[in-house]
């Protein structure tokens, strides 16, 4: 019974997990911005002066990919590079105005988001399940425990 609870709850958390990129992503349609974008705009949100590799590790995709996302920001006007002080090959990204701008929105949408997402659980409740995360997340990183 408790290997198919564990297993229960690994495809609960699967699936809450794609329910709730799915309400974001409708929720920002309107403004214009695709998944693979904000997403983008998050890392170098929370990590100014990233560069495409730091980006691209963040979001697990190659840096190329990477780099196509930020020159489509760029030609939007919501990011720019600009050279990294430290290594002359690499450039530092930075969010625009524009961009900031837009941080503030898709940050207000989330709010909406997470509001209906959490919506009947108390503090306790999310002190709990983040609690639980942070354990799982633990789990599952390289401790020298191999994964099963």
């Amino acid at each position: 019974m408790p290997e198919t609870l564990k297993r229960d709850v690994a495809l609960k958390m699967t699936i809450v997990t794609r329910q709730m990129r799915k309400h974001f992503d409708e929720a920002i349609a309107e403004l214009g911005v695709t998944r693979s974008q904000w997403t983008v705009i998050a890392v170098v949100s929370s990590r100014p002066g990233a560069t495409q590799r730091v980006i691209a590790e963040a979001l697990e995709i190659s840096s190329v990919s990477a780099g196509r996302l930020v020159d489509r920001l760029i030609a939007e006007g919501m990011v720019e590079r600009k050279p990294k002080a430290d290594d002359g090959r690499a450039h530092a990204i930075h969010l625009t105005d524009k961009g900031q701008q837009l941080t503030g929105k898709l940050s207000d949408v989330a709010t909406v988001s997470e509001a209906a997402a959490f919506a009947g659980l108390s503090d306790a409740d999310l002190s709990v399940m983040n609690t639980i995360l942070d354990t799982i997340s633990s789990n599952l990183c390289d401790h020298g425990i191999p994964l099963r």
